[in-house]
């Protein structure tokens, strides 16, 4: 068990405890913190604290993390795309219509079931039994690089990275339309959508700050092939930003035109192409590119030039 001690300062007094443990520590989320507090795990002075509560000057406040238990999700033997390999950290090309993690609807074949029967007990458990060595995701549809956490401590430095946005990451994207800048930045602050809970949105009044910046690589008749380079990480970040300015990416039907003009899209065109770190354990910068997936290469192809 993992035990930490905290007393706020005056400057820290006002917000909610979990967001407040969640800056002191950042390898932990706060949907895990959350049910730390449920669990009782997290205590004021030697009061439970609610999951509501907002930290007070001199709070002394008590965290317990349990030791990681064995996940109820079982280790399948699934191929894996691996870019790069240590004692610390896996890189991972996930392919197209693999979830990350378990959830409802989806407890196997996630590249976490995956995960777990090529590493075996060498996973962080610091998001918990149903998202070992998770630090960050790329949707379902969103084709690779992710990155794996071996174990707590490569997880709470690399989780600190990209809380301080210096984790590089690059996407590739065809989005609908032509663009007409050659590159720009999208800023707007994404939170869950007003009526359509499954859906994000640009939210204003419940937001977190989100930048997106986009560069064209090539210009076809009724698309645009760009890079996008994000400086943070929301869900569905690019898919909403390049919604929001008329160019939703090719083949979303969620945040684009239900009917599609290539319907043998399965879902958004969108590929995590590079990523880069600094190493936990060596402090070397280290950066890996993950290549096209040949659905993406092909339809480049296809699409009718300019």
């Amino acid at each position: 068990m993992e035990i930490y001690d905290y007393t706020v300062e005056k400057e820290e007094s006002g917000i909610r405890i979990d967001r407040y443990l969640a800056e002191k520590d950042s390898g932990l989320s706060r949907s895990f913190l959350q049910k730390l507090l449920k669990e009782g795990q997290i205590t004021v002075g030697e009061k439970a604290a609610k999951s509501n509560y907002k930290v007070r000057e001199n709070d002394r406040i008590h965290l317990e993390i349990p030791d990681s238990s064995e996940p109820d999700i079982v280790p399948e033997d699934i191929p894996l795309d691996i870019l790069y390999e240590d004692e610390d950290v896996l890189i991972v090309n996930k392919p197209k219509g693999m979830v990350v993690h378990p959830a409802a609807g989806h407890y196997q074949g996630t590249l976490v079931n995956a995960v777990m029967a090529h590493c075996g007990d060498s996973l962080s458990g610091i998001n918990g039994v149903m998202r070992p060595g998770i630090v960050h995701r790329i949707d379902k549809d969103t084709t690779g690089a992710l990155l794996v956490c071996k174990n707590d401590i490569a997880h709470r430095d690399l989780a600190e990275q990209l809380k301080c946005h210096s984790i590089r990451r690059r996407y590739r994207a065809v989005v609908q339309g032509n663009l007409k800048e050659d590159e720009g930045t999208i800023e707007g602050p994404i939170g869950r959508h007003p009526t359509d809970r499954k859906k994000m949105a640009i939210n204003h009044k419940n937001g977190k700050d989100a930048i997106t910046h986009y560069k064209v690589l090539e210009r076809f008749g009724e698309a645009t092939y760009v890079e996008c380079r994000l400086e943070t990480g929301r869900t569905h970040q690019i898919r909403v930003h390049m919604a929001s300015i008329g160019h939703p990416l090719l083949g979303d039907t969620v945040y684009g035109p239900a009917k599609q003009a290539y319907p043998s899209l399965e879902g958004q065109t969108l590929h995590a192409m590079v990523i880069g770190f600094v190493h936990p354990t060596t402090g070397a910068y280290m950066e890996f590119e993950a290549p096209l997936p040949a659905y993406f290469a092909e339809l480049l192809q296809k699409l009718p030039k300019i």
